[in-house]
């Protein structure tokens, strides 16, 4: 099986956003007065072939993990895994 799985990287909360900070404050704020903060990350979409969406998970945690994709000291994760129904991105 065929799943498409999200990693997500975003600063942890109480962690400063720079590039999330300047959006809110050059962009946003020009153009509505509702949104109260904007935050920026990193967003990669995996095309994994696993026997379970659990194993994909795993798959693309290590891959974080091992392969230095993120700071744990400063950086969350956020995986999201959907089975992938057309075989595109």
């Amino acid at each position: 099986m065929i799943y498409k799985v999200e990693l997500i990287i975003l600063n942890k909360d109480g962690i400063r956003d720079p590039e999330g900070e300047t959006i809110q404050k050059y962009v946003v704020e020009k153009i509505s007065k509702n949104v109260n903060s904007t935050r920026a990350g990193k967003y990669i979409l995996f095309n994994v072939e696993s026997s379970s969406p659990e194993d994909a998970e795993k798959t693309v945690k290590r891959i974080a993990e091992e392969g230095r994709l993120y700071n744990p000291i400063v950086h969350k994760i956020i995986v999201r895994v959907n089975r992938d129904e057309d075989g595109d991105y």
